[in-house]
């Protein structure tokens, strides 16, 4: 079967120098590439350049992104409506920047700055971030025949919190299940669908059971 993974954290350019990125390491969707092309499954994994996670890779076919607007054009070139599976488990930044801005110390008006290379001499400087877009919730129209999953790492809330939001995922994605991680979570993963939770204890029983239920989910 042909695999779509997406693994990794995007990076946001504030200047030609500096980055706003997600602590990924791409670990878990490089892992699970490794495990389906093991099995003979046709995968490809598009893998953020800032991954740190430096593993073997299978026989995979690699395509790296950068920023959000970067890994949304190759999902959007890779847009077919062939039954295929589609793990959206990359660190997508919820924010890029916008405007940078320094305050006058006399008016206090906030003054843009635009420069390849912002310097700290310039003083404290303000940055405005603007929300991207959610790009799971483009895939279904990209993929209408693939059975899509997605990803929630949560920091704050309790267990029944994420598995809540995951649901909020499934249902306005229109995707399969959504993957629950996270100290919000607790220890291990869920595999969370509109009606269940199948839990598992570690990162190796998580690819086993995605890798058991390719035709389908239970």
């Amino acid at each position: 079967m042909r695999c779509i993974i997406t693994a990794g954290p995007t990076c946001e350019p504030l200047d030609q120098v500096r980055r706003l990125t997600n602590q990924s390491t791409g670990n878990l969707g490089t892992r699970l590439a490794n495990h389906l092309a093991t099995l003979g499954h046709d995968v490809l994994l598009l893998r953020g350049e800032m991954a740190t996670a430096h593993l073997p890779v299978a026989a995979v076919k690699i395509l790296p992104f950068s920023s959000v607007d970067n890994l949304a054009s190759h999902l959007a070139s890779l847009a077919c409506s062939d039954p295929i599976r589609v793990f959206h488990a990359a660190a997508v930044s919820d924010f890029s920047f916008g405007k940078t801005f320094f305050r006058d110390p006399k008016s206090g008006e906030l003054i843009p700055v635009h420069a390849g290379k912002l310097s700290t001499r310039i003083g404290p400087l303000l940055a405005e971030l603007v929300p991207t877009p959610k790009l799971i919730n483009l895939l279904r129209d990209q993929f209408p025949n693939a059975i899509i999953s997605g990803w929630k790492y949560e920091v704050d809330g309790s267990r029944a919190e994420v598995i809540d939001r995951c649901r909020e995922q499934i249902q306005g994605a229109r995707i399969h299940f959504s993957i629950a991680n996270g100290p919000a979570y607790g220890t291990g993963f869920g595999r969370v669908t509109s009606e269940s939770v199948i839990h598992t204890p570690t990162l190796e029983a998580l690819i086993e059971d995605l890798s058991r239920n390719l035709q389908g989910i239970d």
